[in-house]
């Protein structure tokens, strides 16, 4: 028989199921035993008997079964997704990682469905609640409920990252360039904008380099959305105390373009060609020929016209970033983990699951965009040379950073728009 001595001991040396089914199996001799134990141990004073096989069968019952007691608006409300986009990524998830995978621990008891740690992942992520919100419907710890949030974030990264955190294809850019037309900036590509993340569990030692204007510990997220609000380029962890100048330094937003493996983007303004597009900006960003920044203080109607035009049509990203904090609470208060890394996890699998509902949700609006396409890209060679192809290197990233370009972009996108716009008024 078990001593109490024993039991005291398990009891005041766990924190977790998993700790608990851990002493279990090191404990117990024979599979009896490790029952005997693991039943005594429930019937404590201590241990919560949380009976997981009940919590699954009610939210099972409740969302997924075949007929749910709640609707699919309700669903989408409460996970953020759909129905559909939650199987989909479940599916994924319990083929990458096993952690989500039902086991039966040693002691010979079922562990958690994967259901309910993806739940509480989620609800976690869209609710901004702590650990031991979740435990009373899911019926997990707050230990476990933590880890299946890391894990759950990791594996979305693993995942969908290829797809969902890529840069714009041939015929992405093709599409990007015409709804830019339409919307009177031929050659946009996007808007570009900074939103900061306060950090709360900020180490002490590090909070020098992570406070900014605002006093308090920060991480900053560089983004580009297009119209449709899907995010094409997102770069994010650097220290709250950079501005959006010093982040954009760092950033690997024209490699491609540099390297000469962007997809072209010809257009033509106001009778002049150019061979780059170029993303809507606040006053902040370098005069670039791939930047366009509104007037300040305008004052002829050309220049009023074409102020309102440019600063609707960046609204773009922060329209992105409001969704981002609506679909994910977590991101609206301040950050409670201790490690960037699992920020980083966290910021670019909510960036994936965005660009998922995006796709998802896209024909709810009578859409109909290509987000499948894949252009294959060259093979690239390293030399030690300065060679044509550096030379070329050069040249191009001169070419992003020519002032006298940008100032002429801009003066023919003040004259196309007010005569196809403006002059009308």
């Amino acid at each position: 028989m078990l001593s109490t001595n024993l039991i005291n001991f398990c009891l005041d040396d766990f924190h977790s199921d998993d700790e608990l089914e851990l002493i279990v199996s090191t404990i117990g001799e024979s599979l009896n035993k490790k029952r005997t134990l693991y039943r005594m141990l429930v019937h404590s004073r201590t241990y919560i008997w949380r009976n997981r096989i009940h919590g699954h069968f009610k939210l099972y019952h409740n969302y997924f079964g075949d007929n749910p007691v709640y609707s699919p608006s309700a669903f989408r409300r409460r996970f953020r997704i759909s129905r559909s986009l939650f199987i989909r990524i479940q599916s994924a998830v319990e083929s990458c990682d096993p952690y989500f995978v039902q086991k039966r621990n040693d002691a010979g008891l079922l562990g958690l469905y994967s259901l309910q740690k993806i739940t509480a992942a989620l609800r976690m992520l869209a609710y901004g609640v702590v650990a031991d919100y979740v435990d009373e419907y899911v019926r997990i710890g707050e230990s476990t409920a933590i880890e299946s949030v890391k894990k759950f974030v990791e594996a979305i990264v693993s995942i969908f990252s290829e797809k969902y955190m890529r840069s714009p294809t041939k015929v992405d850019t093709d599409r990007l360039l015409k709804e830019g037309d339409s919307r009177g900036f031929p050659g946009m590509l996007g808007s570009i904008d900074c939103m900061h993340w306060k950090w709360k569990n900020c180490p002490n030692v590090w909070k020098g380099m992570y406070v900014g204007h605002v006093r308090e510990p920060m991480l900053v997220l560089e983004a580009i959305a297009s119209y449709d609000l899907w995010i094409w380029h997102a770069f994010f962890g650097l220290l709250g105390s950079h501005n959006d100048i010093n982040i954009l330094e760092r950033s690997f937003l024209f490699t491609e373009l540099a390297e000469g493996r962007a997809p072209p983007a010809n257009y033509s303004v106001n009778d002049h060609e150019y061979n780059m597009g170029y993303y809507l900006a606040d006053g902040i960003y370098p005069s670039w020929s791939t930047f366009i920044k509104t007037i300040p203080s305008p004052q002829s109607n050309k220049h009023k016209q074409f102020a309102i035009a440019q600063e609707s049509a960046i609204k773009d990203v922060e329209r992105a970033f409001g969704e981002l904090q609506a679909r994910f609470s977590i991101i609206r208060g301040p950050a409670r983990f201790w490690h960037r890394e699992t920020l980083k996890s966290i910021m670019k699998a909510f960036i994936i699951l965005h660009n998922m509902i995006v796709e998802d949700e896209r024909h709810v609006k009578n859409q109909d965009y290509n987000y499948d396409s894949f252009d294959v890209n060259p093979d690239i060679s390293v030399s030690r040379e300065r060679s044509a192809d550096f030379l070329e290197f050069v040249q191009c990233h001169r070419r992003i950073r020519d002032r006298d370009t940008h100032f002429q972009l801009q003066q023919d996108l003040i004259e196309h728009i007010w005569n196809n716009h403006g002059s009308h008024n």
